[in-house]
């Protein structure tokens, strides 16, 4: 997947326009758009305490620890493993357990994917039909609406049929004792969790959370248009981003790194950008200094949330050997303890 959409992403690209907008590009840019990352990461640190809530009320210190770190992971590790991280990490800093702290991640990517392919959806309807790529991000965004939409409904249904959910967890993955078994914990640990829903306020903070964390991406993206607006050397044509063509291009770029990839998401990343800029912009002009805005935000992306993860893993006194081999492996206490709610009842049980 990395080969191809790296193939796709550079394919035809002007190297020496590409080079050119990176030697005249207007630098001082990445000083405001670190700091929109930053509002970024604090954004969806908050928006996960506010999730998180239902089950414990985690400090804004562990809680950012264990985001920090987690998104880190998500970006070093291969295929989204790294989506693994964030559950192990807090459930080593609260009392929260992994199969729980899982299921307020998952609620996250579906609250995201059915979010962003809605979105694109609706700016679709305003973009021309004869579009570049216009027929493969209509058709990637429909697909990302129904997975993400399909998980929801799982979710409900767990929530609501939990022993027929289990029941097909098994049947499903019966060929695998071990994995069924696992699969069984999951869904057992997702309907726990939903079952602690957050208080309406904790909800509606979440919700609004959400939609501010990625208003405030679609618009820093369109601000680091702005470092390659300046011409080049034989790039006479500046990189001109609207904020409707900035939400546009975010879209095809989280399509795109939804899926499972190499570390960093390289390829991905830029296939998603170069998708997006195809929309609105001439192809010389997407194939020089659009794919060269795409490294540099690659870049900015990448190196903002690996180093803060690796500020975070240090002054925590954690390797990366610890964290990568904690995330596959689940203790055996863990596997013994009952669920939350289970332990409510016998808590209840031994007071009356």
């Amino acid at each position: 997947m990395t080969v191809a959409c790296s193939w796709y992403a550079f394919r035809g690209t002007n190297w020496h326009d590409q080079w050119e907008s990176l030697r005249a590009a207007n630098y001082w840019w990445l000083i405001p758009y670190v700091a929109v990352l930053l509002v970024v990461h604090l954004l969806r640190t908050l928006r996960w305490g506010a999730l998180l809530s239902g089950l414990e009320k985690v400090r804004f210190r562990q809680l950012n620890e264990a985001s920090a770190i987690g998104f880190m992971m998500l970006i070093v590790l291969p295929l989204r493993l790294g989506e693994f991280a964030r559950p192990f990490l807090i459930a080593n800093r609260s009392g929260i357990r992994r199969s729980p702290a899982m299921a307020t991640v998952v609620v996250e990517r579906i609250a995201d994917g059915i979010l962003v392919a809605a979105l694109l959806r609706a700016l679709l309807f305003f973009i021309p039909k004869d579009a570049p790529g216009y027929a493969t991000v209509s058709w990637a965004g429909n697909i990302m609406f129904l997975i993400f939409a399909g998980g929801a409904a799982f979710l409900v249904f767990a929530l609501w049929q939990e022993k027929r959910a289990v029941r097909f967890i098994q049947v499903v993955l019966g060929r695998s004792p071990k994995l069924a078994a696992y699969g069984v914990r999951m869904v057992e640990g997702f309907v726990g969790a939903l079952r602690r829903v957050p208080s309406r306020r904790e909800l509606a903070k979440f919700f609004g959370y959400t939609v501010v964390y990625w208003a405030v991406n679609g618009a820093g993206m369109a601000m680091m248009a702005f470092a390659f607006e300046a011409p080049a050397a034989g790039v006479a044509e500046p990189l001109r981003i609207s904020l409707f063509q900035a939400y546009a291009i975010m879209c095809t770029l989280v399509v795109a790194v939804m899926i499972p990839s190499a570390p960093g998401m390289v390829g991905t990343f830029q296939a998603g950008i170069r998708f997006g800029l195809g929309l609105f912009l001439p192809a010389a002009l997407v194939n020089g200094k659009g794919l060269a805005y795409a490294n540099v935000v690659w870049l900015c992306q990448t190196g903002q949330q690996v180093g803060l993860g690796l500020l975070l893993m240090f002054l925590g006194n954690l390797s990366f050997k610890e964290i990568a081999g904690g995330l596959t492996h689940e203790s055996e206490a863990e596997r013994a303890e009952p669920q939350p709610e289970l332990r409510v009842a016998d808590a209840a049980e031994r007071s009356a």
